[in-house]
């Protein structure tokens, strides 16, 4: 069940869900049903194979419609540049030192639009977890499947 809860949201991450909604419902909706059609017409629906595989890929479609639909009609934009502070809250970028002095940039981000590759930690993952509400300095200790991790807050930037 859909909670009403506020999901936070970058912008970007914001107007990619709608441009995913707008291909799922514009294009993959009306291929679909061309191939429940087409497979249709091939005659016995109980030993089809393409019928049932449409089928089922029209059924994934409208799950992902209706938890995308929920979700932007849950987002709440957030501007980094509007943001402030001496605190790592959503959308701030971290700058930080490993245990080994390596540096690592994180923006806090939606865990939607994750990607650690690229440098975007949910809040809701360890790592962001452990980041919210620290300061510049503070020493974080973060478990991870690898062991203990420590970084040392080197800069928070909003940008």
């Amino acid at each position: 069940m859909a909670t009403l809860e506020k999901l936070p949201m970058l912008r970007e991450g914001y107007d990619r869900m709608q441009v995913e909604l707008n291909r799922l419902k514009n294009k993959e909706r009306h291929e679909v049903v061309t191939a429940i059609e087409e497979a249709r017409a091939h005659g016995d629906l109980s030993e089809n194979a393409e019928y049932h595989a449409a089928k089922e890929r029209q059924g994934q479609i409208e799950a992902t419609i209706t938890d995308l639909e929920d979700k932007i009609s849950r987002a709440q934009i957030i501007d980094p540049a509007d943001l402030s502070g001496d605190k790592i809250v959503f959308g701030a970028t971290v700058k930080m030192l490993d245990e080994d002095d390596n540096e690592k940039v994180y923006q806090i981000v939606g865990p939607y639009e994750a990607d650690a590759k690229g440098g975007r930690i949910s809040y809701t993952s360890p790592l962001g977890r452990a980041l919210i509400g620290r300061r510049e300095g503070d020493e974080v200790e973060v478990s991870t499947p690898s062991g203990e991790k420590y970084y040392e807050i080197s800069e928070i930037v909003f940008k």
